[in-house]
């Protein structure tokens, strides 16, 4: 090879090495040393619920089982997994633009030419082949800066699908449990149904024997008509959660198979909500949202490349022949080599608004991730200030709804000494039944406090 090419190809991989914009840099977070609402005299540790699986969180088989149809059969789930096919194909189409272009093609036509008063009539048949080249050189990293620019888009994606996963396993965690308190609430209400109709006969007893009125019995039926009614509410709520299960499963709405009853689900005492500076590593919404900032960061070098010379090579190369037979010899073959330069002159300040505007958009990306990242610990505080106070909450209310349980059988124990009226047990009983329902939902909120931990956590898409 000669000096001067040697010379033209070291210059020309030498220019190639050239990219616009500025070089990817992660943003300065502020991330404090530990969760507010961590238990007091905790220190934080590495260990964080968010790194478990979500089958070790959520131990129930029935409840795994539903999750495990969800992961593969929701739509949410496959909508993003095509998504992320959409994202590689984009990648693919940006990326070629770095290569060059080769086609090639083969025609063959038919002319005749009338006579003249010159020549007399002839008819001819060329059959040309050809091969083309065309490439525009990346001299200015536009090309290498789209592809980073696809690249990060497609990472976005697949961390999106990531995020899309957990909150499916959250959602149908959430949602299974909140039908395991209905059926719990479906439970309470029967049972008092029972038990008030029962004591609605032995006043009618005690009514028909003179020793009571007729107020205690219709008071005693006020008991079991409130209980009657309490009943086809909380089927009508059964029925509505198991179709919004059976949703989130991909399946028509249908009954739901349960496993254990809500109070046998068993949860950790002590959530480990691990270092905070982990959280970034962890949350798939902020991996995502921070290859968003790196494509719109590339994309800047895209708009600067704008402002220099574009080269494109093109070059072309075949056998002409008006007969087949000598398509490949003789003097038959053709080529051309050619270069172009093209130098933006005058554009009224496009290509300046271009930049301008890839840069704000990567302003607004960075301001969008700092923005996740805060909403990202105060998501973790707030869960982890409920799972806490929650548990509290359900520890009195357990104590509440036994105090309660103790004065309604003295207050029944009371009417049936006559110490006191039909009122009392009334009363009573109805702060009995208000009880227990608080419990039930005070048992079910103690849950979903963990299961938007483990989520607020970034867990549940490993």
């Amino acid at each position: 090879m000669s000096r001067p090419c040697c010379t033209a190809l070291v210059f020309i991989i030498f220019l190639n090495g050239c990219t616009l914009g500025p070089k990817y840099k992660r943003p300065s977070v502020a991330v404090p040393n530990e969760y507010r609402g961590s238990a007091p005299d905790t220190r934080p540790t590495p260990q964080s619920l968010g790194d478990e699986k979500w089958w070790a969180v959520f131990k129930d088989p029935q409840l795994q089982g539903l999750i495990r149809e969800a992961l593969t059969q929701n739509y949410d789930i496959r909508i993003a997994a095509v998504r992320v096919m959409q994202a590689q194909a984009a990648l693919g189409i940006t990326r070629a633009d770095q290569f060059p272009t080769i086609v090639g093609g083969v025609s063959a036509t038919n002319d005749r030419f009338p006579r003249t008063q010159i020549t007399p009539s002839f008819e001819i048949s060329p059959i040309e082949v050809k091969l083309g080249l065309a490439w525009e050189l990346d001299f200015w990293g536009k090309f290498r800066r789209a592809t980073e620019a696809a690249r990060g888009e497609l990472l976005a994606t697949e961390w999106g699908q990531k995020t899309v996963v957990s909150g499916l396993v959250s959602n149908v965690a959430a949602a299974y449990f909140q039908l395991m308190e209905l059926d719990s609430e479906m439970e309470i209400s029967r049972r008092a149904l029972d038990s008030r109709k029962e004591s609605l006969r032995l006043v009618q007893i005690r009514a028909k024997g003179g020793t009571t009125s007729l107020m205690d019995v219709r008071q005693s039926e006020q008991l079991v008509y409130t209980a009657s009614a309490a009943i086809p509410d909380v089927e009508r709520r059964i029925e509505q959660q198991e179709n919004f299960i059976s949703i989130l499963l991909g399946r028509n709405p249908g009954p739901i198979v349960r496993g254990v009853p809500l109070v046998e689900n068993v949860i950790p005492p002590d959530i480990p909500s691990g270092l905070p500076s982990s959280l970034l590593e962890r949350r798939p919404d902020i991996q995502s949202a921070e290859q968003q900032l790196v494509a719109a960061n590339a994309r800047i070098g895209v708009a600067k490349a704008a402002y220099f010379p574009q080269i494109s090579l093109t070059a072309l190369a075949g056998y002409l022949s008006p007969a087949l037979t000598e398509l490949f010899t003789g003097p038959a073959g053709l080529w051309s080599f050619g270069g172009q330069l093209t130098q933006p002159i005058f554009t009224a300040g496009k290509i300046r608004s271009g930049v301008r505007l890839t840069e704000a958009q990567q302003q607004e990306a960075v301001l969008i991730y700092q923005q996740l990242i805060q909403s990202a610990f105060r998501e973790v505080s707030d869960s982890l200030v409920a799972y806490r106070k929650n548990r509290e909450f359900r520890e009195q209310q357990a104590l509440l709804t036994e105090a309660a349980a103790d004065a309604t059988r003295l207050a029944g124990s009371r009417y049936r000494g006559g110490v006191t009226s039909y009122l009392e047990v009334l009363d009573s009983n109805s702060r009995y039944f208000d009880a227990q329902i608080g419990l039930s939902q005070a048992y079910l909120n103690e849950r979903l406090a963990l299961v938007q931990i483990y989520n607020a956590l970034g867990g549940g898409w490993q």
